[in-house]
């Protein structure tokens, strides 16, 4: 497949990168609109191609990350087997070498936390607080807060349900679920909408 179509979307000097992990491969490479559930997604097709879905509003050092991340699926896969586990230690080993080995596609500021993010890849990009403060996902539009920074007792959106934080509990924030009363657990980046 051709990387030229790609271009808009990713930051300078991507292309000698996604050249090299592109190969022989037969990829279909598919620009959804924003997706909340998942930035991209990477899966192995019928007729032996690959697709990978990527969200056309992330930032460029955003989109060129999340390519690497599903092209380490193409490729951990290709090289070690199906039947390795998707986010396993085959994936990490590969994700690694391929963030290292880019590294400097990404700004000066943001290399040394690509760095500290690749010695221990996480499967779920929210799993690191660096990456996610650092690209700020929050659309300002929304009126989103990340959980961590409301107050004990503060009320919340989350998915059109209402929920009151009651406390950190080791990483994690202890909310309430008002109509149900159950409690949940929140990672301190959830984006909420804070209630006035």
């Amino acid at each position: 497949m051709s990387v030229q179509p790609l271009q808009n979307y990713l930051p300078e000097n991507t292309l000698p990168h996604l050249k090299k992990w592109f190969s022989d491969h037969y990829i279909h490479i598919k620009i959804t609109r924003n997706r909340e559930s998942k930035l991209g997604d990477y899966r192995k097709l019928k007729d032996q191609s690959h697709e990978i879905t990527i969200n056309s509003t992330l930032s460029p050092q955003l989109f060129f990350f999340v390519l690497t991340h599903e092209l380490a699926h193409l490729i951990a896969f290709e090289k070690y087997g199906r039947k390795i586990a998707p986010h396993g230690s085959e994936w990490k080993h590969t994700f690694r070498l391929m963030l290292i080995e880019s590294i400097d596609v990404y700004t000066e500021d943001l290399r040394p936390i690509i760095a500290n993010f690749s010695r221990a890849p996480k499967a779920n990009f929210m799993a690191s607080p660096e990456l996610v403060q650092y690209f700020d996902m929050r659309n300002e539009e929304d009126g989103a807060v990340y959980v961590h920074e409301l107050k004990s007792g503060e009320q919340f959106m989350y998915r059109n349900e209402k929920y009151v934080l009651q406390g950190l509990i080791k990483k994690n924030y202890l909310c309430t679920h008002l109509a149900t009363g159950r409690k949940y657990s929140f990672r301190p980046l959830a984006r909420v909408i804070k209630c006035s």
